[in-house]
């Protein structure tokens, strides 16, 4: 078992630390060209091949989609709970508590954990957790309706287009299916890589309140994907996959809204820096659980 969970656990800590020590080096990383081509191409492309070509029922994405709406909504009210008695802005930390990394994170973790089963589940899951972030979540953090941004969405369409197949049961033309393979399969290398390269330029500051928000974000997390997954009597695979995704540590996209919109980013950049280095610990003993 402890080879298993290491051969898991490793590839994505390496590539990781790959992209933490190639800027430490100096060596020249676009991060805006990597993000808007994982974003705009990669993802898109991911959530299409996965939804379609691993075969992922209809009821079993709607399933996982909920389950995600659920945590996302469990999650979403206790932190609002937690940051009214301790008299923090709403805006600055509640996206943060909210939304976990399950795309650079979770999509290669539920690959490596449960295969290519997991990573369609995993699939279905980032992609609800991303249309909620683009727009409830900028709404918290901007202080305005979103709701025009769901529409810019690259990876909403990647679901539309998959669910347009899986639910007339079409077969994907052939050029269609190889080619989204491709440009979905360059995906998360570049994501684990961008994970390191955040990491790097990241500072921490307000360590306490960073520490603080990191441990909310996991524990939080973990006890509504726990909850849910029992709510919903979700098993196997899609146990798994949810409970992992609720796990993961802040997402990164929190800190670009934090800065964008003029709120507590330094916080919320140390939030991710601990809480992914926090991860890395819990990550052994969670997967031994959820592992049959």
């Amino acid at each position: 078992m402890t080879s298993e969970l290491f051969a898991i656990v490793a590839p994505v800590f390496l590539l990781a630390a790959l992209g933490y020590v190639w800027v430490r080096m100096k060596q020249p990383f676009d991060a805006v060209f990597a993000s808007a081509l994982v974003i705009n191409l990669g993802t898109p492309f991911l959530t299409f091949s996965s939804l379609t070509r691993l075969h992922l029922k209809p009821l079993e994405f709607l399933q996982i989609a909920g389950s995600a709406g659920a945590v996302l909504a469990t999650v979403g009210l206790m932190s609002v709970a937690v940051l009214k008695l301790m008299k923090l802005p709403l805006p600055d930390y509640l996206p943060a508590l909210m939304f976990g990394n399950s795309g650079n994170m979770g999509l290669p973790l539920s690959l490596f954990a449960f295969g290519d089963h997991g990573l369609a589940l995993a699939v279905g899951y980032f992609a609800a957790t991303s249309m909620v972030n683009m727009t409830f979540g900028q709404w918290i953090a901007s202080r305005k309706p979103a709701g025009r941004l769901l529409l810019r969405s690259p990876v909403v369409y990647g679901v539309l287009a998959s669910l347009a197949f899986m639910l007339t049961e079409t077969p994907v033309p052939r050029w269609l299916d190889n080619t989204a393979y491709l440009l979905g399969g360059f995906t998360i290398p570049p994501m684990l890589l961008m994970l390191g390269v955040s990491i790097a330029q990241l500072r921490i500051t307000m360590a306490h309140r960073a520490v603080l928000m990191a441990l909310l974000r996991l524990g939080l997390g973990f006890a509504a994907g726990w909850v849910t997954a029992w709510a919903l009597g979700l098993e196997g695979a899609a146990r798994g996959v949810a409970i992992l995704q609720a796990t993961m540590p802040v997402g990164v996209v929190n800190y670009v809204f934090a800065r964008q919109y003029g709120n507590d980013h330094e916080t919320v950049a140390g939030a991710v820096i601990v809480s992914t280095l926090l991860s890395f610990a819990i990550l052994p003993p969670l997967l031994l659980y959820l592992l049959p």
